[in-house]
């Protein structure tokens, strides 16, 4: 049965260093949408589209990661799943594949992860720039795991 590998964290948890290595492990597919937004539209795209432009690049990979589902193919999403219904509708897709979904909880401390994204942002490796007052603001919007979440835990 083949597993959509679902990577639940905040900027500069090491989700995407995880979701490497899965990709590895598991001959999976990984889909990391940082870096689609980051060739399309830039590093630093502008905070009034990039709504739009992130709602684009999840749409575009949808139905490639569940046709890799069906297929027998493992996938790797490393998408942040900051909101509960984000997380739901992951796993019906996965579900509706005839897959598993396998949620992980990517953590490491808030100094770690804004020293990370500092350094990341220093670097021209075509991921995205995130200002660090802009940490603060999307820090708010990150939803906790709730009891019934059946989730790994992945400190990094």
């Amino acid at each position: 049965m083949a597993t959509a590998h679902l990577l639940y964290g905040f900027l500069g948890s090491g989700k995407t260093t995880l979701a490497r290595d899965l990709e590895q492990r598991y001959q999976a597919v990984r889909f990391t949408p940082d870096e689609w937004m980051a060739r399309l539209f830039g590093e630093n795209p502008p905070a009034d589209t990039f709504p739009q432009h992130a709602a684009a690049i999840l749409d575009l990979m949808r139905p490639v990661w569940t046709r890799c589902l069906t297929l027998g193919i493992d996938v790797v999403l490393d998408y942040g799943f900051w909101r509960r219904a984000e997380r739901d509708q992951a796993r019906r897709l996965a579900e509706s594949c005839s897959a598993r979904a396998l949620l992980y909880k990517v953590e490491c401390p808030e100094d770690e992860a804004r020293r990370r994204v500092a350094a990341r942002n220093g670097r021209a490796d075509r991921s995205l720039y995130i200002a660090l007052e802009t940490f603060d603001v999307l820090k708010e919007r990150l939803e906790p795991l709730h009891a019934d979440e059946v989730f790994v835990t992945a400190i990094s």
